[in-house]
């Protein structure tokens, strides 16, 4: 296992989702009440910018065409969308964001 630092998490606000780079991959990540989440940053309807959507009851909604995707797991919600995206753990260590970019779950 290969961790990453993604940013601070001081970074990713409560209530928000942030887009952030860990290698080569984009990540939606979020804050929910202090725990925080990454998923893949592509809507599997037409590959819109998970991250610059809305956060909303755990569920990020896609600022294309309003998929929701559940933002702890990566699982598709609602249509239009129909193919879940992967998900990662991340780690909190002080104020730092860390991922294994490769361990999708």
């Amino acid at each position: 296992m290969a961790l990453e630092r993604l940013s601070a998490a001081s970074d990713v606000p409560a209530g928000e989702v942030r887009v952030l780079a860990c290698g080569a991959r984009s990540l939606a990540v979020s804050n929910i009440d202090g725990a925080f989440y990454a998923i893949d940053n592509v809507c599997t309807h037409d590959n819109g910018p998970l991250g610059e959507g809305t956060l909303r009851n755990g569920r990020i909604l896609c600022p294309r065409h309003g998929a929701a995707f559940d933002a702890k797991t990566g699982r598709v919600l609602s249509l239009p969308a129909v193919r879940s995206v992967g998900a990662y753990p991340v780690t909190v260590d002080g104020d730092d964001l860390y991922v294994d970019c490769e361990a999708a779950q």
